[in-house]
């Protein structure tokens, strides 16, 4: 009978069972949506939402809004329970689709004010830590849709400009950890060429929430001296959908399937900076401009109300090839000569290409059981493979770490909580040079923790919390105490401290470059953190004052003569100790108002900074290199109803930051230009029939502004200095323009 068919009459026959099944689960469930708040009316986020006596449920969302799908039919009883709120419902007949329910909860009578602690975590929200929402990643201007740079706008944090990394209160990028649903993320940025800052490698949209702590954070984390990025994955979707996105670094696609019960995530991308590079005149020859590509899936499953279940694929590749300059192209001699080496003849520049691919997948499963204790385990493995060519000779790293979390919190009562936890972390460096000269090491961590939240009054909150932790390599385990509290001084105000030790390993260069002996000789570095802060809160107004100190102790050191090259290769020396020192001390301002003018949310960042240290090779105390003594961010955001419109502009300032100047005997005392940076994005809303878009336009560094972030030195063929070159982002000013369409209608508050 198909044959004689027409193809087309044919696939509509044969979609027709599939069509009908679709319709009857369609008329089958009813929709329950509307909102949780408190006596007030104000949203309680994260507030779970039930029927009671079925597994049908759902969590608020910031605004307080709930929505779910259901089968039940009749008389039913919707429930409500948040941890800070007294437990509510109503009863209800659910025969058709049930809107604009409000559920309404009663404060615990402790928690009627309650005091929150705050100190080494930012506010821009009236959440306990600052929350950015994908949409908020991608219309804040200058961030280009990357959540570092996003970041970078709060206090605490260092303009980067030509490295990778989350520079925290005076630490390097190895001293800030990055973390996806509490597992460490070993490489989180896409790879790159010497002196090029690359992108971090997961998309904004994979993600409900990002929180950024600068000090004095959860005992639950260690291995990072200055600050702790947290990025927390999307929960159960509200429903089937599908996001199509392309913009001036490429395309992506991502599609939700939502049952009653679970969801599956499908997306991908693929990047081209052609264009994005086309635009402007680049500061750097890319002979080989970067291109690449990846793909995530996620499956998410609610075996229960209170239970949820994770599971995240995603593996990106990226190849890119510059021409870098060459610091040995004046030495054109080798007899005798100290300084000349296999690039000497190479010319001004050196071609540089990397190739990388990059595999993650991380598997979380979340419990609570009878609205009193909560059980959480995570699993992740990861996989970086990078080769690199320094004009001919490769050079290759492989990366790989698996890791383990298993944490319980008791809710003892109203008032106190209980936290303890074990994790486990493997992991494993590979390098090789021309394949002749290898090095590698695998480390092994395990940790312990116990934390508690205790509030015996409502204006009194104390979060103790100890950390043990013990490196296989370094054969060394520590102790790691940390206490934060807070009191409130008055309706809005409050007062809050925090303080601890932290610990970790050497940089991996050392771990690398020193043999057995030797690193059992090496110990943890550590960093003791006193923080202090005011806070005032009153109807979407935030003022904060925020004072630190942070003392260094056994920071690794190399007793040999300084060498700027922060690429250079460590080789086997028994001149490496812990013998380094430092210390960081600053002063921060934060101010955010979204009440005052209507439509309008903006906020004011400052940061003041004095450090110095003795670590690497530095032949002195010094404040290093990529340190800016003053941070200015000004960022706003306006929505224009009659115009569906979202103007976001940025501000940023940087003092000019050291660099080592080899004719002046005041070791790092030179100073770069100032950083400004002025950055402006409009969004615009549409719909197309079902389609809901938002169409973006961000243009950086609007005045032009030719930053410099340092200098490098050229030689000559006696080794002196023949000429130096600035060092400079790879564009001053940028274009990126975008659209995002999705069956999920975007809300202005996002923007």
């Amino acid at each position: 009978m198909r044959s004689h068919l027409p193809n087309t009459l044919y696939k509509r026959f044969a979609l027709l069972p599939l069509l009908l099944l679709m319709a009857i689960s369609t008329f089958a469930d009813v929709v329950i949506s509307g909102k949780v708040t408190d006596e007030k009316g104000k949203p309680l986020q994260g507030a779970s939402v039930y029927l009671l006596n079925t597994i049908d449920g759902t969590s608020t969302d910031s605004a307080g809004r709930f929505r779910f799908t259901t089968s039940e039919k009749g008389l039913q009883t919707i429930v409500a329970s948040e941890v800070s709120h007294e437990t509510g419902g109503m009863p209800l007949t659910v025969d058709s689709n049930v809107a604009n329910l409000i559920i309404k909860l009663r404060s615990n009578a402790h928690s009627l004010d309650q005091v929150t602690i705050s100190a080494g975590s930012f506010e821009a929200s009236n959440a306990n830590k600052t929350v950015l929402k994908p949409l908020d990643i991608v219309t804040t201007a200058g961030a280009n849709a990357d959540v570092v740079k996003a970041i970078e706008t709060l206090p605490g944090t260092q303009q980067t400009g030509t490295e990778n990394g989350l520079f925290v209160r005076g630490g390097d990028a190895s001293e800030a950890a990055i973390l996806v649903d509490e597992m460490v993320v070993q490489n989180a940025f896409f790879s790159s060429a010497p002196g090029v800052a690359t992108r971090s490698r997961f998309g904004a949209f994979q993600f409900q929430g990002i929180s950024f702590s600068s000090g004095g954070y959860s005992a639950r984390y260690g291995q990072a001296l200055s600050g702790v990025l947290e990025l927390m994955s999307t929960d159960l979707p509200d429903k089937t959908t599908a996001n199509i996105g392309i913009n001036m670094a490429g395309i992506y696609a991502s599609g939700t399937k939502r049952w009653k019960n679970s969801s599956l995530d499908v997306g991908g991308n693929y990047n081209n900076l052609s264009t994005f590079y086309g635009l402007a005149t680049t500061n750097v020859k890319f002979y080989n401009v970067p291109t690449g590509g990846g793909g995530n899936l996620r499956y998410v499953w609610k075996p229960n109300k209170d239970g949820i279940l994770k599971i995240t694929a995603n593996g990106t590749t990226n190849t890119s090839g510059i021409a870098v300059p060459n610091p040995y192209s004046q030495v054109t001699s080798n007899s005798g000569n100290q300084f000349y080496n296999a690039f000497s003849a190479a010319g001004d520049t050196v071609n540089f290409k990397t190739n990388a691919q990059n595999y993650y997948t991380n598997v979380t499963y979340k419990q609570l059981f009878k609205s009193h204790y909560e059980l959480y385990a995570a699993a992740s493995v990861s996989y970086d493979k990078t080769d690199n060519h320094f004009a001919t000779i490769p050079i290759n790293e492989d990366d790989t770490r698996a890791q383990a979390r298993v944490e319980a919190r008791d809710y003892i009562n109203s008032r106190f909580s209980l936290l303890a936890g074990v994790e486990a972390q493997q992991f494993n460096i590979k390098k090789s040079f021309a394949d002749t000269f290898k090095q590698q090491f695998t480390e092994t961590q395990l940790a312990g923790y116990l934390e508690a939240n205790w509030s015996p009054f409502k204006w009194l909150a104390f979060r103790p919390g100890v950390r043990f932790e013990h490196s296989a390599i370094l054969q060394e385990s520590a102790i790691a105490p940390r206490l934060s509290m807070a009191i409130r001084t008055g309706r809005y105000s409050q007062v809050s401290v925090a303080g601890g030790i932290f610990f970790q390993d050497p940089d991996y260069p050392y771990l690398l470059g020193i043999d057995s002996a030797i690193s059992h000789r090496l110990k943890y570095k550590q960093a003791t953190h006193y923080i202090a802060n005011w806070q005032w809160i009153k109807e979407d107004r935030t003022l904060r004052l925020e004072g630190y100190y942070k003392n260094y102790q056994d920071l690794v050191r190399e007793h040999i003569p300084y060498d700027p090259n922060g690429y250079r290769t460590i080789l086997n020396s028994e001149n490496i100790d812990n013998s380094g020192y430092g210390y960081a001390q600053g002063l921060e301002l934060f101010w955010r108002d979204k009440k005052t003018v209507k439509n309008l949310d903006y906020w004011i960042s400052y940061s003041y900074i004095d450090t110095k240290r003795l670590y690497q090779n530095f032949i002195t105390e010094a404040t290093p290199g990529f340190i800016s003594d003053h941070n200015l961010n000004i960022v706003g955001k306006y929505f224009v109803n009659r115009w569906s419109t979202n103007f976001s502009a940025t501000y940023s300032y940087a003092s000019g930051r050291p660099y080592y100047n080899p004719a002046n005997p005041d070791f790092l005392s030179d100073r770069a230009p100032a950083f400004q940076n002025l950055a402006l994005t409009v969004s615009y809303l549409h719909t197309f029939g079902k389609w809901f878009s938002v169409f973006y336009l961000s243009v950086d560094n609007i005045t032009n502004q030719h930053n410099i972030f340092g200098y490098r030195y050229i030689y000559d063929t006696r080794g002196n200095v023949s000429s130096k070159q600035e060092i400079l982002p790879a564009l001053y000013r940028s274009i990126f323009v975008g659209a995002n369409f999705s069956l999920t209608q975007f809300k202005k508050d996002e923007l």
